[in-house]
């Protein structure tokens, strides 16, 4: 049961670490984003404004999947403290 816990766990901080990259990859878009604008470049601007909400897309996606592995994680532990318990 421990063991399951720990996979879980571990599957949980793998599934943060896409998160957080993905966030930061959001934020350099956005960045870039603002320099084209200022740059009359619009073209590249809607061809990121579409990276952009894919990227979006994609982090609502993983948050998703990151609020299921914490609801399988607080299962698991109260298993493990249940069978300890009884």
């Amino acid at each position: 049961m421990h063991q399951r816990f720990n996979e879980l766990v571990t599957e949980q901080l793998e599934t943060m670490d896409k998160l957080l990259y993905l966030q930061s990859e959001i934020e350099r878009c956005q960045e870039l984003e603002e320099e084209l604008m200022k740059l009359q470049e619009m073209t590249k601007v809607e061809s990121l404004q579409k990276e952009i909400l894919s990227k979006k897309k994609e982090l609502r996606e993983i948050q998703q999947v990151f609020e299921r592995q914490t609801d399988e994680v607080i299962l698991s532990y109260q298993k493990e403290q249940s069978s300890v318990t009884t």
